[in-house]
């Protein structure tokens, strides 16, 4: 069982940053940061891989934010810099504990509450 609770939402400016937190118990094998923008599916922002700690992001997000967790693997960050309003989205911490894809929210079976990024104009 893994429980997952996030942190770190609010609004900012275009141009601004915000860090957001994952707080995970148990063992995983990948954890993922998802959003889902107003009236939108919901998406993959940036996977990581607890062995070997390999990270992916999706093409949106690459140079502008950064996934990363904590040495004892129980916290996930993503420090998002040079917001933009297209990155307005309800911002989830997902974790799965199967080996295999890690892409997908289908993938995920473990999800945090949510935190709400806001990006004015």
């Amino acid at each position: 069982q893994v429980q997952l609770v996030e942190s770190g939402g609010g609004s900012v400016q275009a141009g601004g940053s915000l860090r957001l937190s994952c707080a995970a118990s148990g063992d995983n094998y990948c954890m993922a940061w998802f959003r889902q923008p107003p009236g939108k599916e919901r998406e993959r922002v940036a996977t990581i891989y607890n062995p070997g700690g390999s990270i992916y992001y999706d093409d949106s997000v690459k140079g502008r934010f950064t996934l990363s967790q904590n040495n004892a693997k129980n916290t996930m960050y993503l420090q998002m810099n040079s917001l933009k309003l297209e990155d307005t989205a309800m911002y989830y911490c997902a974790a799965s504990t199967r080996r295999g894809s890690c892409r997908w929210a289908s993938d995920f079976g473990y999800w945090g509450q949510g935190t709400q990024v806001t990006v004015s104009s």
